[in-house]
């Protein structure tokens, strides 16, 4: 009898298999992808708002910011869910490098190389996500104000959960910094992660403010302009 091929990717996964394989004592998928799922689902809540406020006369003058957070909604969920994959695939080259032998000089040294670039991999992957991220508290901040009133508080959740996701994929970064061996990265890196995550911060601050005051918003310039 032939067995069952497990899913190819994270995506192919159900919510079930996903929490299973996550709970498990295997090394991935870990805190990256599991960062990178909890974007996607703040990405999907994007297009989900979207597509309840498009077609109504009430959210006519938002029609632009609609339809752009639609596609970027969609766009974002599988971006994050290809970036999750990659998360993993980048831990488990990390991991092998680990590995290698390391008997002989020559040895220590194609680990300690390999260590290095598998660290600058397992360093990027989430650095993608965090800039994703970024991207998903600038539509969701769009967002609130010019959508279905009824779907507001589900505007704040992809919000919150853009800056989780987003803290989440820090976290990796900067624990595989140090192992990359280049200093002059780390601290580009570093710098680039704090500015990051604090637009992200203030997005979240600005989307709340947005949601919980109950007010419409303006139109958006661009999209004025567009009409």
């Amino acid at each position: 009898m032939e067995k069952s091929r497990a899913p190819a990717t994270f995506a192919d996964l159900t919510v079930g298999q996903f929490v299973e394989r996550l709970s498990s004592a295997e090394p991935v998928p870990g805190g990256g992808a599991a960062s990178a799922l909890a974007a996607a689902l703040g990405a999907a809540l994007v297009s989900m708002v979207a597509g309840l406020s498009q077609g109504r006369a009430k959210y006519a003058a938002y029609e632009a910011t609609l339809v752009r957070a639609d596609e970027t909604g969609r766009s974002l969920a599988t971006e994050l869910l290809e970036l999750a994959d990659r998360d993993a695939e980048a831990y488990a080259g990390y991991a092998t490098a680990l590995k290698l032998p390391r008997i002989t000089d020559e040895q220590i040294e194609t680990r300690r190389e390999a260590i290095k670039a598998a660290a600058r991999v397992a360093s990027d992957a989430p650095w993608d996500c965090v800039r994703a991220c970024l991207r998903l508290a600038e539509v969701a901040e769009a967002l609130a104000g010019r959508s279905n009133v009824n779907a507001s508080s589900d505007v704040l959740v992809a919000s919150l959960l853009a800056e989780a996701g987003a803290r989440g994929a820090a976290e990796n970064v900067l624990i595989n910094l140090p192992s990359t061996g280049d200093e002059e990265y780390s601290e580009a890196m570093s710098r680039q992660l704090d500015e990051t995550l604090h637009e992200i911060s203030a997005l979240a601050s600005r989307t709340r403010e947005i949601v919980l005051s109950g007010g419409p918003q303006e139109p958006e310039p661009e999209a004025e302009a567009a009409e």
